[in-house]
């Protein structure tokens, strides 16, 4: 029984589509702005191209080695240091390898959790973004408004006679017509179920 309510709940649970609808939001938001990077690149493109032309290849090869000298240097000087540095005693060694994993599960809880707000906050964008996508949010500011400032009561305008006088409508008319109704006068009623004439 405890399955099938783990599952009901897991399949019921919006928050992954939610996840994927920001996710998918976030993307589009970041690909509108590639067509400005591509116009800065074109922009920068040929003055780039004018200074690799204009480099002395030999100027490159000589920074290079020197690059590729500086860093043997540093190489090999952080080899002579870990290796002096390397403590034989196999008891400070295993409190060493202690503190790391302790220090990789601290590293890792604090991950998880991080991993599991930015999960949060995309998935809030994305509930957003299928609201503004379905219009929902319009209605919310709408019903914060009503709560905060409710609508006056309604003053009748119409005798209470006109209201008995309108006959329930059998079936839905389509939404696209509509006819007006003028307000018949009090001494002609209608017979019951007829409907007024159009005009």
């Amino acid at each position: 029984m405890a399955i099938k309510d783990d599952l009901r709940k897991t399949f019921s649970d919006p928050t992954p589509l939610y996840f994927a609808a920001g996710a998918a939001e976030l993307t589009f938001q970041q690909a509108k702005k590639v067509p400005g990077l591509v116009e800065q690149l074109r922009a920068e493109a040929p003055a780039r191209f004018e200074a690799v032309r204009n480099t002395d290849p030999k100027d490159v090869q000589e920074k290079a080695t020197g690059r590729a000298k500086e860093a043997q240097a540093t190489i090999t000087a952080k080899v002579n240091e870990i290796v002096a540095g390397l403590d034989t005693d196999l008891k400070k060694f295993g409190e060493t390898a202690q503190e790391f994993a302790l220090r990789g599960v601290g590293i890792a809880a604090e991950a998880a959790v991080k991993a599991r707000e930015t999960y949060e906050k995309v998935a809030e964008h994305g509930e957003e973004a299928v609201r503004s996508w379905r219009g929902e949010a319009a209605d919310e500011i709408v019903e914060i408004a009503g709560t905060v400032e409710p609508d006056p009561e309604p003053v009748v305008t119409e005798a209470p006679a006109a209201a008995a006088e309108k006959p329930a409508p059998a079936k839905k008319a389509p939404a696209a017509k509509k006819t007006t109704v003028k307000k018949a006068p009090a001494a002609k009623k209608p017979a019951s179920g007829a409907t007024p004439p159009a005009k």
